[in-house]
């Protein structure tokens, strides 16, 4: 089936609707840590433990200096919070020391961060400046690959191959659009295919239906 990038990404605006919680150009910082938090976890303990982190520490330094027995406690509704306090500490002092406390705008010096791969590196390039990049986390690998645009078995290759399949004028927004119609429509299991708009252009759909 011949895919219409144009048509889709207008169909997946209107099944996801402008969401105002969404910030372009939020603190990158706080994108940072709160990826690195999401990691195994759902949305919401992500935001508990991203607020009550922040509500006490909100810069490098402040998290760099502080007690890992406290950075445990604040974190903790984000689910394997000893490895994840450590992480956001060990990024912290490297932030300090290597980037002087800024978070770095560039890819390649993103990925040189303590467990920083290439779907939190692109969180923050997008959420955090604004700059176009394409985070692929299950929502988009699954989605992807459901209808089509892409047929891959990692996300590392589905990076690369949206980055060819979609236009970049879209890439700063595919992220959001896709996260959230993966968890309005086209669920893990038992997709709402029937009264999805965007089955016209879907590989799954035809497939199955």
């Amino acid at each position: 089936m011949k895919k219409n990038i144009n048509k889709i990404i207008l169909l997946l605006r209107k099944e996801v609707p402008s969401d105002k919680a969404v910030v372009w150009n939020e603190d990158p910082f706080r994108v940072l840590i709160a990826t690195i938090l999401s990691q195994r976890t759902r949305d919401e303990n992500t935001r508990k433990a991203t607020e009550k982190l922040f509500s006490r520490f909100s810069k490098p330094k402040q998290i760099a200096g502080a007690d890992l027995r406290e950075l445990r406690k604040l974190i903790k509704p984000s689910g394997f919070y000893r490895v994840k306090a450590e992480r956001i500490k060990k990024v912290s002092k490297q932030l300090m020391n290597e980037f002087s406390g800024m978070v770095p705008e560039k890819i390649e010096d993103l990925l040189k961060l303590e467990g920083v791969g290439r779907k939190t590196a692109n969180c923050v390039l997008v959420y955090g400046f604004n700059l176009p990049a394409i985070p692929v986390d299950t929502h988009v690998h699954r989605i992807s690959n459901r209808i089509g645009l892409v047929k891959t078995k990692n996300p590392e290759e589905t990076e690369k191959e949206l980055m060819k399949a979609i236009p970049k004028k879209y890439w700063i927004e595919f992220n959001h659009l896709m996260v959230r119609f993966g968890q309005k429509k086209c669920l893990p299991r038992n997709p709402k295919c029937r009264i999805c708009s965007v089955n016209t252009y879907c590989d799954y759909f035809e497939k199955n239906y």
